[in-house]
């Protein structure tokens, strides 16, 4: 089965040593127990909506396939760890330990939210039931990669909904957080809503659209500015989008439209021009004015400086000419949040007799109190296929046990909808085999453009989509304290 993803194409396809030491040192703690194999159910998932939202969207389900079913410990990866000591001088792991983990494979069940769905606090993203060896060791790669996905497709949900109806394209391999972060925001960025991206390789891997311009190196390059656009329309005809900002702005929209007029008698034209710095505002009004002018309304207006949905939202009320927005660093680095806050925690173990015993982690801090069971979530909608709500639920104890809203009202009778309804969860392995068959990124893409749109329709007219601190299944937690 075919997976979308780039990890096991880029990197040595052994993928056991991406965690933390203490989850080795757990996992050995089990292993020298003999309860390594005892099954347990682990929970990922965030606490508070990003940027100040109300909801995410769901990224990076493939990749965390790829890691998985490249889950391994070679040989040279088992002799770093045996040469790992302790305070005692020491090795830390035991052999027959290490001789363990060269065997491992991954022979559990994942269910997963998948990617394009809206995920709100506290519903589980990835549901792992698995050993206790397999589902801890596998805990801080499955973090590194949901949550940075996510985190960067709900930015780029944020910045198209900013953007409405113009072109969006990321701009931000540059400013990244390395070569694998660019390549990861790249992707999540299109997942959320951009429409092409700079990022050669993502375009290649990822069948993303390429879109670029050049910089200002070009012009500063040649003698003249006139010049440096000639030669640049010379070379690239049919891809012609000049920057005009190196000196004088203005004047460099002047030269453009001459430049625009040779390629129109060479029977080309001129794309666009691009504003990178300067009253965003101002220059683009006046720009679109000498364009249309003289006779080039199709050219487009590219803005790319700092821009962020927020920026987007006050240039547009300045009533900005801008037709596409280039957007870099605040969206793949996430800029005002940089990282997604996901946990994964245990919330079932099985006992001696073989049967799940549901594990709480209490805490003073009442949003980080984690909810018991086998969880999963049931959304609700209206005939009209409009958001009525959601539930927690514990599989456990039946759909309807235990049941806690985490969306709509806290009033609403959700069971009139029950029609209209279905669990997010859905399976990706079971018992080691991935029964998962992952749709093209681009359907997935305008999937998650789809549900962007309809639940931001409903949190904007006033529809609480969450609410509450942690919304732990209280009356099972109480009598588990008993």
């Amino acid at each position: 089965m075919a997976i979308p993803s780039h990890l096991s194409t880029l990197y040595q396809p052994q993928f056991g040593l991406l965690t933390d030491l203490y989850q080795l040192t757990m996992a050995a703690g089990y292993h020298r127990h003999r309860i390594h194999q005892r099954k347990a159910i682990f929970h990922l998932f965030y606490r508070k909506p990003p940027f100040g939202g109300q909801f995410a969207l769901s990224a990076g389900l493939p990749l965390a396939v790829d890691l998985i079913e490249n889950f391994r410990y070679g040989t040279e990866d088992v002799h770093y760890l045996g040469r790992l000591k302790g305070n005692d001088g020491k090795p830390i792991f035991r052999e027959n330990f290490l001789n363990y983990l060269q065997r491992l494979r991954f022979g559990g069940n994942i269910d997963a939210i998948p990617e394009g769905e809206i995920v709100m606090p506290h519903e589980p993203i990835l549901r792992i039931e698995a050993t206790l060896a397999e589902a801890q060791l596998l805990e801080t790669a499955l973090l590194t990669i949901i949550n940075f996905s996510t985190l960067v497709a709900t930015k780029a949900a944020r910045i198209r909904e900013a953007a409405g109806e113009d072109s969006v394209l990321e701009f931000g391999l540059r400013r990244s957080q390395g070569i694998d972060g660019g390549l990861t925001a790249t992707r999540s960025a299109y997942l959320g809503g951009c429409d092409a991206t700079s990022n050669v390789w993502g375009g290649r891997y990822y069948g993303i659209p390429v879109k670029g311009t050049h910089a200002h190196s070009w012009v500063m390059i040649f003698r003249e500015e006139l010049e440096a656009f000639e030669a640049y329309a010379a070379a690239m005809p049919n891809n012609a989008i000049l920057l005009v900002d190196t000196y004088d702005t203005l004047e460099g929209v002047q030269k453009a439209i001459q430049v625009a007029k040779h390629l129109r008698e060479r029977g080309h034209h001129m794309l666009g021009i691009r504003l990178d710095s300067g009253d965003m505002a101002r220059l683009s009004i006046d720009a679109r004015r000498l364009l249309d002018e003289a006779g080039f309304p199709e050219v487009k207006i590219v803005a790319s400086d700092s821009l962020d949905e927020y920026a987007i939202a006050k240039l547009k009320a300045q009533g900005a000419r801008i037709d596409i927005w280039g957007i870099g660093t605040r969206l793949v680095t996430a800029h005002d949040q940089p990282a997604l806050g996901g946990v994964y925690k245990l919330a079932a173990v099985e006992n001696e007799a073989g049967e799940y015993e549901p594990r709480i982690k209490q805490s003073e801090t009442a949003v980080k109190t984690s909810n018991p069971g086998k969880l999963n979530v049931r959304r609700y909608f209206t005939p009209e296929g409009q958001l009525a709500g959601s539930k927690l639920y514990n599989e456990l104890n039946g759909p309807e046990a235990h049941q806690i809203v985490l969306s709509g009202e806290k009033t609403l009778d959700l069971s009139r909808y029950a029609d209209n309804s279905s669990s997010l969860l859905q399976p990706v392995y079971r018992s080691g085999e991935l029964v998962m068959d992952f749709p093209d990124l681009h359907e997935v893409r305008e999937r998650g453009m789809r549900n962007w749109k309809k639940y931001s329709a409903v949190g904007n007219a006033g529809h609480p989509l969450s609410f509450g601190p942690a919304p732990a299944l209280l009356a099972e937690q109480q009598r588990l304290m008993r």
